[in-house]
């Protein structure tokens, strides 16, 4: 869809910080609220800017302090990946990729291929991060770090199955009759 991936700015000091943790928040588009919230959440929806908590061990998830409004994990009709501690661990929400699901990936071959179905999906316009995942931003920053974390336990850069060192250590090999020159 449009713009997910920029970051909006917020220079609003105390209005974008977490009453309930401290942490600042990020700004997030009232459109992203309007397709998460619960019905009866969302007619407590202000004329107000909100932000998303991205604090772990916060239970808000969007706030605004102008208003004096807070939205809570069960104000929200999914699961906020970086809240939860057990599966399923939403970490892309447009193609519906947990992140027990790039683990058992990398587990299994080596490496995972689900940045690269995201990126094709996403080049293919099939995003829609801005109303599906609760912070309203692209997916593809979690999911690497998820990736990463899940090639802790095996050798940067080879594949399972050849050895081949990879181009992209979190991607499928590349294999010579792929590869230019």
């Amino acid at each position: 869809m449009s713009d997910c991936c920029s970051v909006p700015v917020n220079g609003d000091g105390t209005l974008s910080q977490c009453r309930v943790c401290g942490q600042k928040g990020r700004k997030v588009r009232r459109l992203t609220m309007e397709h998460l919230l619960k019905e009866p959440a969302l007619a407590r929806l202000a004329d107000h800017s909100y932000y998303f908590c991205a604090m772990p061990t916060c239970p808000i998830i969007y706030f605004s302090n102008e208003a004096d409004s807070y939205f809570h994990k069960g104000d929200v009709n999914v699961r906020v990946g970086l809240k939860e501690t057990e599966d399923p661990v939403p970490i892309c929400y447009c193609f519906g990729f947990t992140e027990k699901m790039v683990l058992d990936e990398i587990r299994e071959r080596g490496y995972s291929t689900i940045l690269d179905t995201i990126r094709a999906e996403t080049k293919a316009g099939n995003c829609a991060c801005e109303i599906k995942n609760p912070s309203g931003n692209c997916c593809l920053g979690a999911v690497t770090q998820v990736v990463l974390k899940g090639l802790n336990g095996h050798p940067r850069g080879l594949s399972a199955k050849s050895e081949e060192p990879a181009h992209e250590p979190f991607l499928r090999p590349r294999h010579a009759s792929s590869r230019d020159g």
